[in-house]
């Protein structure tokens, strides 16, 4: 894939677990579950993008364009690839960020 969706599609390093089974129903959300979650749910409350709409389009790219991607992360993917593509943000300010996370992540 190329374009301004490579900022995410790079984001999957080789030896990632590319899982396709369903996860376990019964385990306890990671915190960043639970914090996408919220995201998620104030883009619905402000109405930049709807949970029913943003469900939608998760498994219609998490089906094709990003099915090599663990089944627990999709929704982010699926998340920002949106609001890459309605312009709410560009790759560039996508990279950045996530550059910004993975060095704080470093540090611990």
């Amino acid at each position: 894939m190329s374009g301004p969706f490579t900022v995410i599609t790079d984001c999957l390093d080789p030896g990632t677990d590319r899982e396709a089974s369903l996860p376990e129903l019964d385990r306890k959300p990671d915190p960043w579950e639970s914090r996408m979650q919220a995201t998620c749910e104030c883009l619905s409350w402000r109405g930049t993008l709807d949970n029913l709409e943003r469900r939608q389009i998760e498994d219609e790219l998490g089906e094709t364009t990003y099915a090599d991607f663990p089944v627990r992360s999709r929704s982010v993917i699926a998340t920002a690839h949106t609001l890459l593509e309605r312009g709410v943000f560009d790759e560039d300010e996508l990279r950045t960020r996530m550059e910004a996370i993975r060095e704080r992540m470093d540090r611990r």
